[in-house]
């Protein structure tokens, strides 16, 4: 099985996993379990309520905008911990926003690229949006804004809950058109989301350069071909910086690369796939 059916398949289950709470469709309420206070290494709404676990963004904020600066220790420790094994992998094989972004991009449109400046805007999200003005305001506001939390929970909660629609004001409006535009730039570009505004981006893209599990690229072999830009779902090319802060551990240009130029490795130890195997004896 190719390694691009191996992620969807990682893709689907995790999204399956993290928002499996189905029943409350039917009673609709939203899960308050124990679980709700795990938080998974993705952009996942707190406030879905198919939402099993919460999301770290959300918590991070929780505690910076209530004054506990500390934050919270298990939130640090499993980003971090997740961050040091397989940097931004996790945006690339975990995330369900980010498997949104992949299949949106698939519908057939004229397609454009994102400017390569616009990368910085996550790391502004995250000064900013999680935690100085939140410091500041006490109020959540990367989550007021976040449009993943406004598709998997402010969208959904207002379908099974009429009387809600009654509270609606500015801001909704506000996170309304947010949504509809990052659905819009979807389509048309690579992770416009993943690459310009996600925090929990920017945390992991720190690790990249660290973490156990890292690419590499023969400069020998390559050819400069460009095959692994064509695929990459954030529109790089591997063989400029194999730990770029962009990249999201996919995998795919290794797939596609016709002089197998593309390696990776697991703290310092190569690591071969079976039919690179077969292929040396």
């Amino acid at each position: 099985m190719q390694n691009v059916q191996w992620r969807r398949i990682c893709q689907v289950a995790c999204a399956a996993l993290t928002n499996s709470y189905w029943f409350s469709l039917v009673s609709k309420t939203i899960y308050q379990g124990p679980l709700k206070g795990f938080c998974v290494p993705a952009l996942n709404c707190y406030a879905c309520p198919l939402a099993l676990f919460a999301c770290p963004i959300g918590t991070i904020q929780y505690f910076v905008a209530h004054g506990a600066y500390y934050i919270s220790l298990y939130t640090i420790g499993i980003l971090g911990i997740t961050g040091a094994l397989i940097g931004r992998m996790a945006c690339g094989w975990i995330c369900p926003f980010g498997f949104l972004q992949d299949l949106l991009y698939k519908i057939r449109s004229r397609k454009l690229s994102l400017p390569r400046w616009l990368s910085y805007g996550k790391y502004a999200s995250l000064g900013l949006l999680v935690i100085a003005i939140p410091l500041v305001t006490r109020q959540p506001w990367f989550c007021k804004l976040c449009p993943a939390g406004g598709l998997e929970g402010a969208l959904p909660m207002l379908m099974m809950e009429p009387s809600l629609r009654e509270l609606l004001g500015g801001m909704f409006v506000l996170k309304a058109l947010i949504v509809v535009f990052f659905l819009a730039a979807m389509v048309a570009v690579k992770r416009p989301f993943c690459r310009a505004a996600c925090p929990l981006g920017a945390i992991f893209s720190f690790f990249n350069r660290v973490s156990i599990l890292r690419l590499s690229v023969d400069q020998t072999r390559c050819t400069k071909c460009n095959k692994c830009k064509k695929v990459c779902p954030t529109d790089i090319r591997v063989y400029e910086d194999p730990d770029a802060a962009d990249c999201i551990r996919c995998l795919d240009c290794k797939e596609v690369c016709p002089e197998n130029a593309i390696s990776y490795t697991l703290a310092g130890f190569p690591i071969k796939e079976p039919k690179e195997v077969l292929q040396n004896d």
